[in-house]
């Protein structure tokens, strides 16, 4: 009897589900490189990898490497690099290329996340809500009077392992807040920060992962 060559009791090799990599653009060295390596470090055993670039220079010359970042890749080639997201983290500034940066990342399909007037609101709204009119100082003093571990200028960063504990409360204080400065008449005003949108991907990312 010929043999049938149908069936096979060779083990097929296992098909492993793509990584999910968030390669993130900061504009700061040390709060955002901080934060995000402790979000980073609360996934251990998600198919999800998180690729921190700091300093990425200010707003628009950050917006300028991620979205290289895209041109570069091109095409995804796979399954692994079609579950790739590439974010600009940066602060509101005034000079006249910030919404040119806003404006390029768009294009290009670069998640935002940005922060006005400063990535420390974010921080702040991981303790308690925040909606008082301040410049980046403010923000600084008032992170450092309500989370001591921080100081700006003593380049002390925050104990963001344990502040990221709290990171689903952060979340939606931030979409709050960004909502009350639309009821405002002031989109995107002091105080506001987009980064809960990139939090919220990383997080729905692992846990998908996970299943």
């Amino acid at each position: 009897m010929a043999r049938d060559r149908s069936f096979s009791l060779k083990r097929k090799p296992a098909i492993r589900d793509p990584k999910h990599r968030f390669f993130i653009f900061c504009e700061g060295e040390n709060t955002e490189y901080a934060y995000f390596s402790a979000l980073k470090r609360d996934f251990p055993g998600a198919l999800i990898e998180l690729k921190i670039i700091a300093p990425a220079g200010a707003a628009y010359t950050c917006a300028e490497k991620a979205t290289s970042a895209v041109h570069k890749r091109g095409y995804a080639r796979d399954s692994f690099e079609k579950n790739d997201q590439i974010w600009a983290v940066f602060d509101r500034d005034e000079t006249d290329r910030y919404q040119d940066a806003v404006s390029l990342c768009q294009r290009s399909n670069v998640g935002i996340g940005r922060s006005n007037p400063c990535f420390e609101i974010f921080l702040i709204l991981h303790i308690e809500n925040f909606n008082k009119d301040c410049t980046t100082r403010d923000v600084e003093r008032y992170l450092q009077k309500i989370h001591p571990a921080y100081n700006a200028d003593r380049k002390k960063i925050p104990d963001c392992q344990a502040l990221v504990k709290e990171i689903e409360i952060a979340e939606r204080r931030a979409e709050d807040q960004l909502a009350e400065r639309d009821r405002e008449g002031n989109s995107f005003g002091a105080p506001s920060t987009t980064v809960f949108l990139l939090t919220r991907a990383i997080r729905s990312a692992a846990k998908k992962s996970a299943r």
